[in-house]
């Protein structure tokens, strides 16, 4: 069965097309690729993100609080709809990211989230993760507002199977046809020379990763693909409206609100 409830530290770093090609190379040493790209070298993750028709979710990460949540649908290529697919919730409370997700059928996923009453619990589904779901569609009163889709290249440490590394490329975004069988398309977010790599490890990372980030000058920053493409999104419309100038402190909001189920 696949991991359904992760609790990790996530380290971001965007790096140039050359960084890549030398870093990917000299992790093969310690890690191995992951299975799907075994056979492929790219395999792309597909998303539907979830807001309040206000965008709460995403102006509140922006705030960076010491708890903020979204929910998306994520698939693996561009699914069918009778193909299984994950709901997941994604938190992060003082630096230490939880993801917990259940498997359901796409046409499932879109009554769920469009009613926010949750269907029979099926054998393929995580009860207590529906429940929580449940409550996050009753509380929020959500909608689908982005879809986001990458290629992905994966590696898991050799001795720790914890420490994993990932580079996404290729990301790109629209905020119509919110459908995930309507077909991977976008705008592209990033620079075609930038990639996102991340270091995810449940606790601290290995001398050896500490060593290789140094020599090659890889330095930690803050990125999120929804965030990112929420701002330029607001600077397009204040560019259309004549404005100049993007300032994000009318759009975020201080107060925390952390839901009984965390």
């Amino acid at each position: 069965m696949a991991k359904e409830v992760f609790n990790r530290h996530e380290n971001k770093f965007l790096i140039n097309h050359g960084t890549y090609h030398r870093f990917q190379e000299q992790l093969l040493y310690y890690m191995d690729m992951d299975e799907y790209n075994k056979t492929q070298e790219f395999y792309t993750i597909c998303n539907i993100y979830y807001d309040t028709k206000d965008d709460y979710l995403i102006r509140n990460s922006l705030s960076k609080p010491n708890y903020k949540e979204k929910l998306r649908l994520r698939t693996y290529g561009v699914p069918k709809e009778n193909d299984e697919i994950y709901l997941e919730i994604k938190k992060k409370v003082y630096g230490l990211v939880n993801k917990r997700r259940t498997k359901m059928k796409l046409k499932e996923a879109y009554n769920f989230a469009a009613t926010g009453m949750k269907p029979e619990v099926k054998a393929y589904m995580n009860r207590q993760v529906m429940n929580e779901l449940e409550y996050m569609f009753k509380i929020y009163n959500l909608e689908p507002k982005l879809y986001l889709a990458y290629d992905r290249k994966a590696f898991f440490s050799k001795t720790n199977k914890d420490l994993r590394i990932t580079f996404d490329t290729n990301i790109r975004t629209r905020r119509y046809d919110l459908k995930l069988e309507s077909g991977d398309y976008g705008e592209k977010l990033l620079e075609d020379n930038q990639w996102l790599m991340e270091v995810k490890a449940e606790k601290s990372i290995p001398v050896w990763l500490s060593k290789l980030l140094s020599e090659n000058k890889i330095y930690k920053t803050s990125f999120s693909k929804y965030g990112v493409e929420y701002q330029k999104m607001l600077l397009r419309n204040q560019q259309r409206k004549g404005e100049t100038k993007l300032c994000l402190n009318h759009y975020l909001i201080q107060p925390q609100f952390i839901p009984r189920y965390l």
